[in-house]
């Protein structure tokens, strides 16, 4: 009988914390973020974690008085990362689009900027349409909204995917690629740099919400409410206090939100 009723209350006390009865106080939070979209997120040369995204979750850290840890990790990867709970949210300039909210659950938008297509000078590239682009190479980073655009709307372009953004850019750069697209903030980065020197803007900005979204979110698994309501309650403090606009202003010359 004893045995009987240790496993009972062993039975009833895993039920309980799978109800949720003991949920997180979320005072020990895990990010997780990418470190390969400069000025995003990135990886410095001590081996560190910058980045508009990475001051932006400190902030949000520091407002719900939250240890957070960070962990970088492979975009391809980062959604089933989050669900395997390898961290708590994810913080790492990601859309906010219909096909990821049937995985995980979104904040508030924290920013938002379009899509532009990128060439080398003097491409003579001014139509980004996809019938302008018949015909043309193009690349963009793998399992982005960039890429589902691409491979949605210019079927008779070749569309050439890549690990990481800096991948792309060096093909472009090489010569491998005829343009491409990226978050244009993004790419304004490398741009302005030695290696983005030989490439400009071309076209219009890309921003249909179809496949772009409703601007960069922070990714919760879905069932934690709790914690995407302190994320949203975090975010509009410093949206309000300044704190948002200061960071804002140490990595852009215009407002991103």
């Amino acid at each position: 009988m004893k045995k009987f009723k240790k496993l009972a209350l062993a039975a009833l006390a895993t039920a309980i914390m799978s109800s949720g009865a003991f949920a997180a106080d979320w005072s020990k939070i895990r990010v997780g973020t990418e470190g390969a979209y400069k000025p995003f997120n990135f990886i410095d040369s001590n081996g560190e974690l910058q980045g508009f995204d990475v001051d932006i979750a400190k902030a949000l850290c520091a407002e719900m008085k939250a240890e957070c840890t960070f962990v970088a990790q492979d975009w391809d990867g980062i959604i089933p990362a989050l669900l395997a709970k390898k961290y708590d949210v994810i913080i790492a300039s990601m859309s906010i689009t219909e096909e990821r909210m049937k995985k995980v659950d979104f904040s508030d938008k924290y920013y938002n900027t379009p899509a532009k297509f990128v060439a080398k000078k003097g491409s003579g590239i001014t139509d980004t349409s996809p019938a302008a682009l018949k015909g043309k190479t193009l690349g963009a980073q793998s399992s982005t909204t960039h890429s589902s655009y691409l491979e949605d709307n210019y079927k008779d372009s070749t569309v050439k995917l890549y690990a990481t953004q800096d991948e792309a850019n060096a093909d472009l750069a090489a010569g491998r690629l005829d343009a491409v697209l990226a978050d244009s903030v993004v790419i304004l980065a490398w741009l302005g740099g030695d290696d983005g020197s030989c490439c400009e803007h071309v076209g219009e900005s890309h921003n249909d919400p179809k496949w772009f979204g409703l601007g960069a979110g922070m990714a919760v698994r879905k069932g934690e409410g709790e914690l995407k309501d302190k994320l949203n309650a975090a975010l509009a403090v410093i949206l309000e206090n300044g704190t948002y606009k200061k960071i804002n202003d140490k990595y852009f010359p215009f407002s991103v939100y």
